[in-house]
């Protein structure tokens, strides 16, 4: 019996493992092989004027504004102007310095409100004799789900307009500042509206945003040390449709805009941003665009934010770096050094993500597991109401009603449990791991220990499995025993089992027999459907 429940597991863990290898794609990001050298590790921008104004040189003028937009909607935003010192009223009471550039900020998927983003950039730039424009993002158009980066633009070309007119700014001098999500935002305008007169691009992933996420996935996981088997679930997730539609801008590609504008770019990135693929996007922006300036900052994360003990702050040599190079133009638009900064560490190439094979469709994936967890809780009422019935009927006669014969309760049972509590066990796990990574933090307890405990779950899901066959071909098909009947739970079925009946409960057992039948096929449906569901996200991976 042991050896046997052995192999039959066997057979089943490897079937499970070439269904799983099968069912989807594999991931295996390719190495960089070739990387970007900064020219220097010093990010000071050549050709910047000596005269050109510095972070600190103007007292800064905060003015809360309203932003019209199309259709009769209205914005908020927040207007940073520079005041000279000592100007005519004084301190931050003077008049806002004349003919200065301009700066819109598109932003990022993480900031929606004024109030609450850039801040430090916003106020250094204006502080340096740049005016700048924070809007809040248009958000009643704006979801998760749904997210359209043309339209976008259109809305932050009304703050383009808004900020031209501001008195001091020079409308022929304003550009964008785009972080993030932003930098697929931020090149559309520039292309629709030729008088922009540059762009930063801070943290641009410029790749398609569903290669951006399974670049960031990939690179957070790595981060956390999680085994290698969780890395099958980047494709399957990433690269399917997912459930209820929408995502249409994951795959919105950015190049093409790219390549229409004429107009310099400062690109920045932070060294320590796990996010984006910092020389890919680099060498894609080289290849593009033309007057492209680059800097690498040290330890910074995604805003160009280090760690001090006073908490996150900017960069210490950034703001001064933007204001250089606002404020050169055109003069550092080319100016050399044009890629700079500390080295950049890209370990793989974000890629195309490959479609999922059987699972290409969330709707289709979250129906399978919706109906087999819905298996799993009918199969057994059914049975469970006959065996009442039979209960109450033994009570009257003396004689058991129709019931599962021996030896295939506790296995069913087993089976269906175990299943569900894999899969309960894998959402869990997956999202544990998601909250370490996003926090870039690590567990090994947690991250090892939990992915060796969802497997254990589904290997006694699978002895349980195997028990169950096993039992079912000592009783040759047959499920139930009839009113009456006894069967030793190790003994063989007769092929006949034929307890004296009248023709009332000859009709009552072969209804109640269909009925336990269909209750234990639909529980052991139901249980084989979430065993291949967690084959093909890696549950039962034997390195296949």
């Amino acid at each position: 019996m042991f050896f046997r429940t052995v192999a039959t597991s066997a057979a089943i863990l490897v079937a499970l493992a070439v269904t799983g290898a099968i069912a989807g794609p594999a991931w295996g990001p390719a190495p960089v092989t070739t990387h970007l050298r900064p020219a220097t590790d010093s990010t000071a921008i050549g050709g910047a004027l000596a005269d050109g104004g510095a972070p600190g040189d103007y007292e800064v003028r905060e003015s809360s504004v309203t932003i019209p937009l199309a259709d009769g909607i209205e914005v908020g935003g927040l207007l940073r102007e520079p005041i000279e010192r000592g100007g005519s009223g004084g301190g931050s009471g003077g008049e806002p310095a004349e003919d200065r550039p301009g700066v819109v900020f598109v932003h990022g998927a993480g900031t929606g409100k004024a109030v609450d983003a850039f801040t430090l950039a916003a106020t250094s730039l204006a502080s340096a004799g740049i005016t700048t424009l924070v809007p809040d993002k248009r958000l009643d158009n704006y979801s998760t789900r749904h997210r359209d980066y043309e339209a976008m633009a259109l809305d932050y070309a009304h703050s383009v307009a808004y900020l031209r007119d501001v008195p001091g700014v020079d409308p022929d001098d304003v550009g964008l500042y785009a972080e993030s999500e932003g930098a697929w935002v931020s090149p559309v305008m520039m292309v629709e509206d030729p008088r922009l007169a540059f762009q930063i691009l801070v943290s641009a992933p410029v790749v398609p945003p569903r290669q951006q996420a399974a670049y960031a996935v990939d690179n957070y996981l790595r981060n956390t040390d999680v085994p290698g088997g969780v890395f099958r679930t980047i494709p399957r997730a990433v690269g399917m449709k997912l459930p209820g539609g929408g995502f249409e801008y994951a795959d919105f590609d950015v190049r093409p805009w790219l390549k229409e504008q004429e107009d310099p770019i400062l690109a920045v990135y932070g060294t320590k941003d796990a996010s984006i693929p910092l020389e890919q996007g680099t060498r894609e922006l080289l290849d593009d665009a033309d007057d492209v300036t680059v800097r690498f900052y040290d330890h910074a994360n995604h805003g160009i934010n280090v760690e001090t003990p006073e908490g996150l702050a900017l960069h210490p040599d950034f703001a001064a770096d933007l204001a250089d190079w606002v404020l050169g133009l055109p003069r550092t638009a080319s100016a050399p050094p044009q890629v700079a900064g500390a080295q950049p560490e890209q370990l793989y190439l974000a890629a195309p993500v490959p479609q999922p094979h059987w699972y290409g469709d969330g709707d289709w994936l979250v129906g399978m597991v919706v109906t087999a967890g819905g298996l799993l809780v009918v199969g057994p009422l059914l049975m469970g109401g006959v065996a009442l019935v039979g209960r109450l009927a033994r009570r009257r006669s003396g004689r058991p009603g129709v019931r599962l014969a021996p030896g295939l309760r506790a296995p069913l049972a087993a089976l269906g449990a175990g299943s569900a509590a894999t899969t309960i066990a894998l959402v869990a796990y997956l999202a544990v791991v998601a909250r370490l990574a996003m926090d870039y933090q690590k567990d090994a307890v947690v991250v090892q220990g939990g992915w060796i405990g969802v497997r254990l779950l589904g290997m006694a899901a699978v002895v349980a499995a195997a028990l169950l066959l096993n039992r079912l071909r000592d009783l040759r098909g047959h499920l139930t025993l009839a009113p009456g009947a006894e069967l030793a739970p190790g003994a063989e079925p007769p092929s006949r089992v034929e307890p004296v009946e009248t023709p009332r409960t000859h009709h009552t057992s072969r209804a109640g027999a269909v009925v336990v039948s269909t209750g234990f096929w639909l529980t052991f449906l139901g249980a084989t459907a979430l065993l291949v569901t967690l084959a093909y996200w890696g549950a039962y991976q034997l390195g296949i």
